[in-house]
């Protein structure tokens, strides 16, 4: 699993590299697509309420349609500006333009037909005198680019307005040129400020620039120049750090801004969140004061013919001065967005969390709820996201560490498949001749690259051989005769180990090797070992009287089992390697399957398996040995049915405990007595063994005797 982490790993930090670096250097046609995944999380979040401070006089249709087609005469606005003075207006900002002189003011039109205006009105003038007693703040617009016309002068400010630790870099936008009041009207306001919304490359207005350079200057936004008046500042500080700009600060109010000086604008909710008034109810007289008095006043339209109209987050035509709105009550509530000099940083944090745990995820949990938590975790991902927008303010990259967690899972998954395939058709190479194909599909499901790793395995160990196979081959005459015979017997052996999810190791000659409980695990794999032994006896049975009926010579096998802990797994040579087992236990089932012939016995089993069966059998113990190779005595059973034992074999085995103990008490005549009694009854060979054994040790008293009997061959 560690190196499969390892490997995994490598291509989780190839895709951070390649994530990271796209962070930094792709264009910015790809970088929307993060401002496309946020616009999502406002929709997503719907409208909020907006600040009841903030309100919109709107140069609507209505009002088109009542005092004619836009610009008016001046004197109509004027009286406007007036009226909303009268109601108490708190500040009022425009976000309009009087940059060419009123041509349809009495005093310009008598002028140019040659009579005397000395006495005519003039609309301007009106303008400038309701501008001058209004707490008005002029609005004009920057020309950024070059348009070729020659600039004229700056706009009026009356604040002042200073950068703090300006690096050498320049970061706020510089203007061409002002688009400004014409000069009798610009002359009046008190102060003014640029109404320019930047839109982003896709179009959509997500942020409005507090500061702008012109002239090596900077100067402040119309929604921020409102805010200063309404507070009375006297200064605006843009401070910087090594990002770039870090915010505007006017005495105690802080606003936070991008790198740009630019305020993310958190939009309240699509168009006509805030409230509007049409412009012609305040020109008639026909508002509440309430809806007036001390409020922020944004004039600006709605009206589709008057082309200022934006695409947002909320919306794809929506009036620019609404985002003006947003801006101011923004400031006012102090629920900015922003991005911190840090989000960088945070941003790359969030790529390597993001892909560190697809990795190790992908790792670790199978395909299937590997591709639930995938989904979770993005979910969560997208939650923090949300959470760290909306309640703290912060704005960080979505799209990056989505994408890098995407392409890692993609990546890993791929990956997986390939793996997985070299897998299954290393576990069919090796095992689909080895086990049954329900063990083989089970091995394909759950196995994984560390399923045939070296490892330390608790298994049951089979050993089976041909009793007299010299004798045998002889009788056959010939090789081919002789491999007929033995694929005839081998092929029903195999079976039965396979069907009781056995593993054939190997063929040795004649004999067979078989385990139970690895590579999978078989519950009870003592009795899945014994009872398939006793099967094979059975079948042996069925399959000598098919051989004896054509004449072949028939088949008596010895049968060893054991269990104990191995070390299993693939084995062998760098080029050419085998999954196996190897250790004591296995040398001693070997040892046990060569102790059949002595014993005259079928199956014979150590007491270490006998200790792990769960089911009846009909076991009598064969005797205390001491195996070639080994010098702990081990006691070993002789299985003569997978059914419980008769009542008859009871009182026989009871009998025969009676002489075994007197034997291993060194009670040889008694013992003697015993079997002798035994095997003029039953006439089992064992019985015979342990005789021989009584009448020599009674003729050659041994010393210091254990019980023990040791074999010196194999």
């Amino acid at each position: 699993m560690l190196k499969k982490l390892k490997n995994y790993g490598l291509v989780g930090f190839f895709i951070f590299l390649i994530s990271s670096a796209g962070y930094f250097y792709l264009p910015k046609s790809v970088q929307v697509f993060d401002d496309k995944l946020r616009d999502l999380m406002f929709v997503f979040r719907g409208p909020t309420p907006a600040s009841k401070d903030v309100v919109i006089v709107d140069i609507d249709e209505k009002s088109l349609k009542e005092l004619g087609q836009w610009p008016w005469s001046r004197n109509k606005f004027a009286k406007v500006l007036d009226n909303l003075a009268t109601n108490g207006a708190g500040v009022i900002g425009l976000d309009i333009v009087f940059a060419e002189p009123d041509n349809s003011s009495p005093a310009k039109v008598l002028k140019e037909i040659g009579y005397d205006a000395s006495n005519a009105p003039d609309y301007d003038k009106v303008a400038a005198n309701a501008v001058a007693n209004s707490p008005t703040i002029l609005g004009y617009i920057f020309a950024l680019e070059n348009d070729g016309i020659k600039p004229t002068g700056a706009p009026n400010v009356a604040a002042i307005v200073a950068e703090k630790n300006k690096p050498e870099v320049e970061f706020l936008a510089s203007a061409h040129r002002a688009v400004m009041n014409t000069k009798i009207i610009q002359e009046a306001g008190y102060s003014s400020g640029f109404f320019n919304t930047i839109p982003d490359s896709d179009g959509i207005v997500r942020s409005i620039p507090m500061v702008l350079k012109y002239e090596n200057r900077p100067f402040p936004s119309l929604s921020l120049e409102m805010i200063r008046a309404a507070g009375g500042y006297k200064k605006i500080d843009v401070y910087y750090d090594e990002n770039g700009v870090q915010g505007v600060v006017m005495g105690e109010m802080q606003i936070p801004t991008d790198r740009f000086g630019r305020l993310l604008i958190n939009y309240r909710g699509p168009a006509k969140t805030f409230k509007y008034i049409s412009a012609y109810d305040v020109y008639a007289g026909k508002v509440d004061k309430k809806d007036i008095e001390g409020k922020f006043i944004l004039i600006g339209t709605s009206a589709a013919g008057l082309l200022d109209l934006r695409a947002t987050p909320f919306d794809s035509v929506y009036p620019g001065v609404e985002a003006h709105a947003n801006a101011i009550d923004n400031i006012i509530k102090g629920d900015f967005l922003y991005r911190p000099s840090w989000a960088e940083g945070a941003n790359l944090a969030l790529i390597l969390a993001g892909v560190a745990i697809t990795v190790t995820l992908t790792a670790y949990a199978s395909a299937a709820l590997g591709s639930a938590l995938f989904v979770a975790i993005l979910f969560s991902f997208v939650g923090f996201e949300y959470y760290m927008l909306f309640h703290e303010g912060i704005v960080l990259n979505i799209l990056f560490p989505f994408a890098a967690m995407l392409l890692s899972f993609m990546s890993l998954s791929l990956m997986n498949y390939f793996l997985e395939s070299r897998q299954k058709e290393f576990i069919k190479a090796k095992f689909a001749k080895k086990v049954s194909p329900a063990v083989v599909e089970d091995l394909l499901k759950h196995s994984d690259m560390n399923s045939f790793e070296i490892k330390e395995k608790f298994v049951t160990i089979f050993f089976s051989d041909i009793r007299g196979f010299t004798t045998l081959s002889e009788a056959m005459g010939s090789p081919k005769a002789l491999i007929g015979l033995l694929n005839e017997y081998m092929t029903p052996m195999v079976d039965i180990i396979v069907e009781s999810k056995g593993t054939v190791d190997k063929f040795i000659g004649d004999a067979i090797m078989a385990y139970w409980n690895a590579p999978n695990e078989v519950p009870n794999h003592e009795d899945a070992a014994v009872t398939a032994a006793v099967k094979q006896i059975k079948s042996l049975r069925e399959l000598n009287e098919k051989l004896k009926a054509a004449g072949k010579p028939t088949i008596d096998i010895g049968i060893g089992i054991n269990t104990g802990d191995v070390t299993v797994g693939e084995m062998g040579s760098y080029g050419r390697a085998d999954y196996t087992i190897i250790g004591d236990p296995v040398n001693l089932a070997s040892r046990l399957e060569g102790l059949c012939k002595p014993y005259h016995a079928h199956i014979v089993i150590s007491e270490f398996t006998k200790a792990g069966l769960k089911n009846d059998y009909t076991i009598r113990e064969l005797d205390l040995v001491r195996v070639k190779g080994k010098n702990e005595p081990v006691s070993i059973y002789e299985v003569l049915d997978d059914k419980a034992p008769s009542e008859e074999f009871k009182i026989e085995n009871t009998r025969y405990q009676e002489a075994l103990s007197a034997y291993r008490a060194s009670l040889f005549t008694e013992a003697l007595s015993i079997f002798k009694e035994l095997y003029n009854k039953r006439g089992v060979y064992l019985y015979n063994v342990y005789i021989e054994r009584c009448e020599h040790y009674i003729e050659n008293p041994p010393v210091d005797f254990d019980g023990v009997f040791t074999f010196t061959t194999k």
